[in-house]
């Protein structure tokens, strides 16, 4: 996938900054990708960009607007359809995560062909999977799980790409989201491929490595304890074949994200993700704990990721506040 840059982030009429985390997500790791955003006057999430409107993005290079937006179910709205036949006549491609193809719409499909921009749709696979198939594959993975969803999987997997990478380590960041996508230019959205092909679909985002110390650093989805989502997070950890994996956590979550399920115990989601990951990798093991603890304070913060090493004698950090080196020392330790 080739999106020209630079970027537009559409936020449309999102309710909260959860609801945009497609679009928060390109401008933590690519902000320099983005002249602006475009928000609709319902608006209440902000990714702090100048906001601006498609004609004076595009007066500004802007190349191609992103549909920044992940609401439940991965729809487009109506209301958004002026919004993005704006952009492309204002000469603007457009670029969205959602389950619906945009020329699905016939006035966007329609506006498109009169403009001459393209539609690029990147939760749709391209291209078919085969179902998965279990065999032991050359080279090391890491899968973020998380309690819940939105909990910090993706920042957690790119952070730890990072830093290993920093250290050395030969390691690929592999999105199964939209919004990976558009960070990393690869990958599959895993919750748009048919279940049968989800393990499958997981074996190709991580294939066989040239050598057996490759890391491929694999970005969870879900929780397989969400009574929505737990599907495709079991297909994923099938097919991921996970070595290790890190476990993601929201201390200050109740309930489970759009759901009144309670949040589960890490304890609940370690047990769980290697009584179920032993299916295809009877040696998986938990090496981390990643707590968002943006809602804490910085003594708080502390106090809490100690207690989690203490409780569960694992390696526990905030990932965009403290680093992820802890992390890395435990897989060293466990290797």
């Amino acid at each position: 996938m080739e999106l020209k840059r630079p970027f537009l982030l559409f936020l449309g009429d999102a309710a909260d900054d959860l609801t945009v985390k497609t679009a928060a997500g390109i401008v933590d790791w690519r902000k320099s990708w983005c002249v602006g955003q475009w928000r609709l006057s319902e608006c209440k999430a902000d990714v702090h960009l100048d906001d601006m409107s498609p004609s004076d993005a595009k007066a500004q290079g802007a190349e191609t607007m992103i549909v920044g937006v992940a609401n439940a179910g991965g729809i487009l709205k109506e209301s958004w359809i002026s919004s993005i036949v704006e952009a492309l006549e204002a000469g603007l491609d457009v670029a969205s995560g959602l389950h619906v193809k945009l020329e699905a719409f016939p006035a966007i499909g329609a506006a498109a062909k009169r403009t001459g921009r393209s539609l690029h749709n990147v939760r749709i696979p391209d291209r078919t999977f085969l179902t998965g198939m279990g065999t032991k594959r050359r080279g090391r993975r890491l899968l973020t799980v998380g309690t819940d969803c939105c909990v910090g999987k993706k920042y957690t997997a790119l952070s730890l790409e990072a830093a290993m990478r920093a250290k050395g380590w030969d390691a690929d960041f592999r999105a199964t989201g939209q919004t990976g996508i558009f960070i990393s230019g690869r990958g599959v959205a895993v919750d748009a491929v048919l279940a049968d092909f989800i393990s499958g679909a997981a074996e190709w985002i991580s294939p066989e490595a040239e050598t057996e110390s490759h890391w491929d650093v694999i970005e969870g989805q879900g929780s397989l304890l969400h009574p929505g989502f737990a599907g495709v997070s079991l297909g994923l950890l099938h097919g991921s074949q996970p070595d290790v994996f890190v476990v993601c956590h929201e201390p200050t979550r109740k309930t489970m994200r759009g759901v009144q399920a309670p949040i589960p115990t890490i304890r609940d989601v370690i047990d769980l993700t290697i009584a179920c990951g032993r299916l295809t990798n009877p040696d998986i093991k938990c090496v981390g704990i990643a707590a968002n603890t943006q809602a804490l304070d910085e003594k708080e913060a502390r106090d809490y990721l100690a207690s989690l090493t203490s409780e569960y004698d694992l390696a526990a950090t905030d990932p965009l506040r403290f680093g992820v080196d802890v992390i890395l020392e435990r897989i060293q330790y466990e290797a």
